[in-house]
């Protein structure tokens, strides 16, 4: 017996096409949320990195290809970027510190 189901926008599936669906719905729920999040911790530490905001994209795209290699990405992903986007803050005030009364050290830094 061959069992269908419908989706939301009244496509039949079958039985043994259901788990490839279900992956991919649970696929696109995932990276939803990993952007949701992503989104979140930009705004939070983008005053913290003021004109350095690549450096903020890349290390939540660093905390993002970490969080996929998981079992569980949605959940390691907010933690894991937030703790990049601090350690990136932290990086931006050590130089700016560095730099506050000599410029040369720009050099060695």
């Amino acid at each position: 017996m061959k069992t269908t189901f419908e989706r939301k926008n009244n496509i039949t599936i079958t039985a043994t096409e259901a788990p490839a669906a279900l992956s991919e719905a649970v696929e696109t729920r995932i990276s939803h949320e990993i952007e949701a999040v992503k989104r979140q911790v930009f705004t939070e530490y983008q005053g913290a990195l003021e004109n350095n905001e690549q450096l903020l994209r890349l290390a939540l795209i660093e905390a993002e290809s970490v969080a996929r290699q998981t079992e569980y990405p949605h959940l390691v992903f907010p933690l894991l970027a937030t703790e990049k986007a601090q350690k990136a803050a932290r990086w931006k005030f050590h130089q700016k510190y560095l730099l506050r009364d000599n410029p040369s050290y720009a050099f060695a830094a």
